[in-house]
């Protein structure tokens, strides 16, 4: 009985108490019909629900998300912002993993290591995230880590993003037939449609979002744009926005009275609850950098109710900035965003001690947005000249397998001029590599870049064409850190990576539209040395493609299926009482 006793403890010991915590999900896509701006349309649903429900976790802990596709069409699921530590087999784009085919699923499991934040996931195929798919995504930060603003009383997610009537694949019908999208139908807030606060705008019986508060408390906003390729201004009536956080990284704290969110990124905002509540007040969402009286329907609008609200929300909405004719003047706001330098992030270490700007850098490359143009018939889009094409066996496998041809180490480090055309190739990047990458957009819209595995320093941006004389004004001190970064139009902006996290990572255009036209390719950063600590192996559920099909078993499935921590201590005691039990008897 003592020696049963003793393997009970060693047992607990070993497998919970040592591991970092652990959550299991379930993630059913599936289609469900529902009319968010008034017009009756298939959107995509996780779990039943539009948007899907949130992933709140805290630094370190292992996720495991079960994903089932119950669509009619190959699915991924990405995680933008989320760094994947040596494991890009789990980031869920086409370049490292083989799609999960209708009626199949597929288990990602990864640690959000050493990262706090607000984020956001959605399908990263065939223009879906257009239709939906999209949920949140919130790191928390472990108890012994003190944040370095006073704890907020309560989170409120948004999800903003401008919105189709049109559902993901006639979209894609008309990007492909070379036709621009043209001018959204509106802008949704959590999946819902504005208030009526314009009665021609707006039609009656539009379902809003209402965010229900109390006076004199504070509140964390974190808001994400997750639209299709509109750039928004974000706005509380009334009420000042006090920045903190960006993409998982602590701003030093600043006052706005509106914010500008590109497609793809995510902040968080401190916002305190001092007005005296004569009515309810607008929360907006609208469009940015574009012709805004035209585009005036392409507006979001929630409701903000205090508990001692006396009446509705009534009168115009909060004005948005006028400088839409002075890019230079809203370049302002990105520019003045700082790193925290005296915060701790996820680790107690100051997340701002990376001596980032006495570095050497060991590469340089200038990426140059066009325009879409014809390319052997196709309406595609570039970088450098070059269309991505993704591979039929994703990189690293291609790799680990030995196949030939399936993609090129040969992206070029700067725009040529030569004839563009679609093509395989990536960036054959260094492993400990400190790189420098001018994303140079000549496009006629704003842009906002994205790398999957990394989060980059956003050392300058200005209007015109990059030269090495533009280094001379880098913020070399306390450029803020970030996955997803805007780029003017007829402007450039300039990050600086350390390359540290072995494995292939996307960069793409996070307009969806440019991306899906070919605007992305892949760094691959091997370690020569590898000896199974710096990159993890394939997981065990991996799926084959391509040239590596016939090693797929007959039945695509993984399970998400397996004891939480808690579960697994009833059991083993269970166990334990059973065999005492017997060997009493």
């Amino acid at each position: 009985m003592a020696l049963l006793l003793l393997i009970h403890i060693a047992l607990f010991s070993t497998l919970c108490f040592a591991a970092d915590p652990s959550v299991f999900l379930d993630f059913k896509l599936s289609y469900i019909t529902l009319s968010p701006l008034g017009v009756p349309q298939r959107v995509i649903a996780v779990n039943g629900a539009f948007p899907g429900p949130v992933v709140n976790v805290t630094t370190n802990y292992n996720v495991n998300i079960n994903v089932h596709n119950q669509l009619d069409e190959n699915l991924l699921m990405t995680w933008p912002g989320i760094q994947m530590r040596r494991n890009s087999w789990q980031d869920g784009v086409l370049g490292t993993n083989c799609p999960i085919h209708p009626k199949k699923n597929f288990t990602y499991r990864f640690q959000v290591k050493d990262q706090i934040g607000s984020f956001f996931y959605f399908p990263s195929l065939n223009f879906q995230r257009a239709s939906g798919g999209f949920g949140p995504i919130i790191i928390n930060n472990r108890n012994i880590i003190a944040i370095p603003f006073a704890h907020p009383d309560a989170d409120i997610v948004l999800l903003v993003g401008d919105w189709y009537t049109k559902n993901h694949t006639a979209l894609r019908t008309i990007l492909e037939s070379g036709e621009e999208l043209g001018m959204p139908d509106g802008v949704l807030i959590n999946g819902k449609g504005p208030y009526r606060y314009n009665s021609t705008l707006v039609p009656n019986g539009i379902e809003y979002e209402t965010i229900n508060v109390d006076p004199g408390k504070t509140y964390r906003f974190r808001v994400n744009n997750v639209g299709t390729s509109t750039s928004l201004n974000f706005r509380i009536e009334g009420h000042n926005l006090l920045l903190v956080e960006t993409e998982g990284f602590y701003t030093t704290q600043q006052n706005f009275t509106s914010f500008d969110i590109h497609v793809g990124q995510s902040y968080s905002f401190l916002v305190t609850m001092d007005q005296n509540a004569t009515k309810d007040y607008y929360i907006v969402a609208s469009a940015r950098f574009v012709n805004e009286t035209v585009w005036e329907r392409v507006t979001g609008v929630a409701i903000l109710h205090y508990s001692n609200s006396k009446g509705p929300a009534s009168g115009p909405l909060p004005v948005a900035p006028s400088d839409i004719y002075n890019q230079w003047s809203a370049m302002n706001q990105p520019r003045a965003i700082r790193q925290n330098t005296t915060a701790s992030g996820a680790r107690p270490n100051p997340q701002g001690s990376f001596h980032y700007g006495s570095i050497n850098v060991t590469d340089t490359y200038v990426i140059q947005s066009l325009p879409p143009v014809r390319i052997d018939g196709k309406f595609r889009a570039t970088l450098n000249g070059i269309s991505f094409v993704n591979p039929d066996t994703p990189i690293r496998l291609a790799d680990l397998h030995k196949v030939k041809g399936a993609y090129k180490l040969d992206f070029p480090n700067k725009p040529h001029d030569r004839t563009p055309h679609m093509d395989r190739s990536v960036i054959n990047a260094t492993y400990k590599g400190f790189i420098e990458i001018i994303l140079q957009n000549n496009d006629t819209k704003m842009q906002s870049f994205h790398m999957d595995g990394y989060a980059f320093f956003v050392v300058g941006m200005d209007f015109g064409v990059w030269s090495e004389n533009n280094r001379n004004n880098y913020n070399k001190w306390d450029a803020i850190s970030r996955s997803t970064t805007e780029v003017y139009p007829g402007g450039w902006t300039a990050v600086l990576v350390s390359l540290d996290n072995v494995g292939v990572w996307n960069l793409r255009v996070e307009n969806l539209d440019r991306w899906y036209l070919g605007q992305e390719t892949y760094m691959r950063i091997i370690n020569p040395e590898e000896n199974g600590k710096t990159e993890m192996v394939p997981p065990d559920n991996v799926i084959y493609c391509g040239a590596l099909q016939s090693l797929q078993k007959e039945s695509q499935s993984s399970s998400a299926m397996a004891l939480h921590c808690g579960n697994f201590k009833l059991f083993l005691t269970l166990v334990i009482t059973i065999l005492a039990l017997y060997f009493d008897f």
